[in-house]
């Protein structure tokens, strides 16, 4: 199985192009390929391009655990760069078609940097699919709750980028906050199709800081949507300014927000390599990703 393998800030993804494959993908070739001691590693697989109807192109976005993200920030910087490399793309805009709705991207710097249109961030996770938010929710103002992990209480508030996200102020941020309050959080019964986790600290007034727990990913060095969530919070609270830098252990990504809050994310985008996974690396499951 031919891949090309990048990263952003040390968030890494296999593309998968459906015309190498021949056939749909598996969630058992999704487990393997990104199995970092059976198969090449990775923190998910990008099954692109594929056609579109009405956009440039589309794109399925997978989770090591082989579920289906909605969208993915990081992920649509590395398609894009995939695109470009492949000369598909040019300095020109263009759209991508996510489960989680139509972005807009533009290639800089020869592939260095990737600008993401992630569109109007909402604070409701939306009823049913995170995606699939009722037209009053779209203005739903931003709330803050609580919510119990490990016995520890933290204040959170939800945020919507097409994916549904949990964000947490903290006065100290450390991975182990991740770590071990992540995946509880992530789970927890209210979030209906789980959640994406952010602790986030607030520097300035253009600048956050950020430690990740990913749903179906677990702790993340970068996250193009994480970054986009906590951005919008810190910016609604009027704790910053309109365009921040979001830093993570992986690096820092710019966001800005314009007409309140439709949000664009830039960010680096490096190649890592591209190769072939060996046939007898594969599974011999062939169920289909849920």
């Amino acid at each position: 199985m031919k891949f090309t393998k990048y990263h952003a800030l040390g968030n890494d993804y296999l593309v998968i192009d459906p015309k190498d494959l021949g056939r749909q993908i598996t969630g058992s070739d999704i487990k393997t390929l990104c199995d970092r001691h059976y198969g090449i590693g990775a923190d998910g697989v990008l099954f692109g391009p594929l056609q579109s109807k009405h956009q440039d192109f589309l794109l399925r976005i997978f989770n090591p655990d082989a579920s289906e993200a909605e969208k993915s920030g990081n992920g649509l910087r590395i398609f894009s760069r995939y695109l470009f490399d492949c000369g598909l793309v040019n300095n020109n805009t263009f759209s991508i078609e996510t489960r989680g709705g139509t972005v807009y991207a533009s290639v800089h710097g020869g592939g260095a940097s990737i600008s993401v249109d992630m569109g109007k961030v909402t604070f409701s996770h939306g009823k049913g699919s995170a995606n699939q938010l009722l037209a009053e929710e779209s203005t739903a103002e931003l709330s803050v709750d609580s919510i119990i992990a490990n016995n520890k209480t933290f204040p959170f508030y939800r945020a919507n980028v097409g994916n549904p996200h949990c964000v947490i102020p903290v006065e100290a941020l450390s991975a182990s906050k991740a770590k071990i309050y992540g995946p509880s959080i992530a789970t927890d019964s209210r979030f209906v199709n789980q959640t994406n986790v952010q602790f986030m600290q607030v520097i300035d007034r253009k600048t956050i800081a950020i430690e990740i727990w990913e749903r179906g990913a677990g702790y993340t060095l970068a996250s193009g949507s994480s970054s986009t969530a906590a951005a919008a919070v810190a910016f609604r609270l009027g704790l910053c300014d309109a365009e921040i830098s979001v830093q993570m252990p992986g690096g820092v990504i710019e966001i800005s927000f314009k007409d309140k809050f439709h949000a664009t994310m830039t960010g680096p985008v490096c190649k890592i390599a591209a190769g072939e996974l060996a046939q007898e690396a594969m599974p011999t499951s062939c169920t289909a990703p849920q």
